[in-house]
């Protein structure tokens, strides 16, 4: 449905009392299908808000309904024949189309018996039903166009026409429907998420979504630097915006066990709202894509990937989406998305001393600065994560609760023993590599971490390793940085390269096919 309008920015930071408020003619609908609506969106867990008062002709709404109206996150109208006729149901529409434009409320129309052209053009009963408007509130003509604007604009907003369907499954759609957009509203706690906003604030000046033109852009890093984090906040937060989405995540991980066409189905299924999608096979599902999508404004997010062909079959080009989408792609290799040629790349960084601090701390300790008897302790942890917030997350909840003695043996055993869990993230990057690439890596890694450029291309180009692409590739792939001149490896990812040559023999560096102490 199009929601265009100022949700992304207002609806994460109002308080919602009701998910949802029913606008609709009593007279019509009261007791058949907004009760059957009401009693359906109650049973899946929904907060909803209907009004069982019926209101005497020229009676005011009340501060309560005005209340109800402004704290509810979506608003269903449903537009029946009568609808119109009813001072109060204008009046309460008034105040939910301002709700929409100042608070992001979300605006669902639904045509109960009643074609969107007629509401649209207030043609038939609507017609009529102004003629008396007109009638009776001559001296305010003004009221009346007001009225009629309001109409015409929510009738031009995407929604659910009746026509000729079962009832039942009618309303099974729209309750489905609220369930999938509340599932995606800015709703994270995102207090724990040190350094957020800045990036998501740098993130949404690249999307631009106010913007009609369809843009592509990648967000890079390495494994555990929080592109999918970023992604993910990012996306709830603007989802509403668009008439469709999805959010496919661990796409390498997912390809690589069941292969490209559940990632197709999942990409179409979920953007169009079906249950099921007849797929024949990887070539029929991007004709699928381009064709059933062409023409939507959607938003899309394809996390992790980690080949080319994925890009290739699942968002191709630029024309598959309609004016206004946007496609967020997280990875870890930087060429990928050059060579997809995507509007711009979002670097994510590693959290700086402070914040890395204050990360640990929330893990650690459950607030926002270490224990005094543990600040000491608490930096030489920070320092051994270098900025990375998955290893920082991972160590501070290992060690929540912990004595002192504790934390010291830790610090002690992580200089020989990488911790698993944090390793294992930056395993797949290693293995994708080729085997010269490889080599490079564990070079650099028992030998050359933070090493002039110049000497480390000399003496790997002297063993036959074709530095100048590998070195490069390395980079690309977050395993690697160039700064001030020097090749310089993140201190876990150089842990991680000797331990893989140790691993065989831990116990006979005889056997290693490198020395390093």
């Amino acid at each position: 449905m199009d929601t265009k309008g100022p949700s992304s920015s207002s609806s994460s930071s109002h308080k919602w009392e009701y998910d949802v408020f029913l606008s609709f003619r009593g007279k019509d609908t009261r007791k058949n299908f907004t009760d059957h609506l009401y009693s359906s969106l109650k049973q899946k867990g929904v907060n909803t808000f209907r009004d069982d008062k019926n209101l005497e002709r020229g009676e005011p709404i009340s501060p309560k309904l005005l209340k109800a109206i402004e704290e509810s996150l979506f608003a269903i109208v449903i537009l029946s024949k009568n609808y119109a006729s009813s001072t109060w149901c204008l009046d309460e529409l008034v105040k939910i189309m301002e709700c929409k434009k100042k608070m992001g409320q979300i605006v669902l129309p639904i045509f109960y018996d009643v074609d969107p052209s007629e509401v649209r053009k207030q043609t038939g009963a609507y017609a009529q039903a102004f003629e008396e408007h007109e009638k009776r509130f001559k001296e305010n003509i003004g009221k009346v166009h007001t009225w009629k604007a309001i109409l015409t604009e929510v009738a031009n907003l995407s929604g659910f026409p009746l026509q000729d369907r079962h009832e039942s499954e009618f309303i099974q759609d729209i309750v489905e429907e609220i369930l999938h957009k509340l599932s995606y509203v800015f709703q994270r706690d995102i207090d724990d998420l040190v350094e957020i906003d800045s990036r998501v604030e740098e993130l949404m000046k690249l999307l631009a979504i106010e913007s009609s033109d369809v843009r592509i852009i990648g967000v890079w890093g390495m494994g555990g630097i929080g592109k999918t984090t970023l992604a993910r906040v990012v996306y709830q937060k603007i989802f509403n915006d668009f008439e469709g989405g999805s959010f496919i995540a661990n796409i390498g991980e997912e390809f690589e066990r069941h292969g490209l066409l559940p990632l197709q189905q999942k990409l179409i299924c979920e953007i169009l709202r079906e249950r099921s999608m007849n797929i024949r096979d990887v070539d029929d599902g991007v004709l699928m894509i381009k064709n059933r999508l062409s023409h939507k404004r959607i938003l899309l997010v394809i996390d992790d990937v980690n080949q080319f062909n994925q890009l290739e079959k699942l968002v191709g080009n630029l024309n598959w989406f309609g004016p206004g989408s946007r496609v967020i792609i997280t990875t870890r290799d930087k060429h990928l998305l050059i060579r997809h040629n995507v509007f711009e790349i979002y670097e994510v960084k590693e959290l700086n001393d402070d914040d890395a601090l204050r990360l640990f701390s929330l893990k650690a300790f459950k607030r926002e600065c270490p224990a005094k008897d543990y600040l000491e302790l608490s930096i030489q942890f920070v320092n051994y994560a270098k900025g990375l917030p998955l290893a920082i997350e991972v160590l501070g909840s290992f060690l929540i609760g912990r004595g002192k003695e504790e934390w010291k043996s830790e610090l002690e055993r992580l200089i020989e023993f990488p911790n698993k869990e944090i390793i294992n993230i930056f395993q797949r990057s290693f293995d994708g590599l080729r085997e010269t690439d490889k080599e490079i890596f564990l070079h650099i890694a028992c030998f050359f971490n933070r090493k002039r450029n110049d000497y480390v291309v000399e003496i790997l180009d002297y063993l036959g390793l074709y530095p100048k692409i590998g070195l490069k590739v390395l980079i690309e792939r977050s395993l690697l940085k160039d700064l001030e001149g020097k090749f310089q490896m993140h201190d876990i990812l150089q842990k991680m390269g000797q331990d893989i040559v140790r691993k065989d023999y831990p116990q006979d560096p005889g056997r290693w096919s490198r020395l390093w102490l």
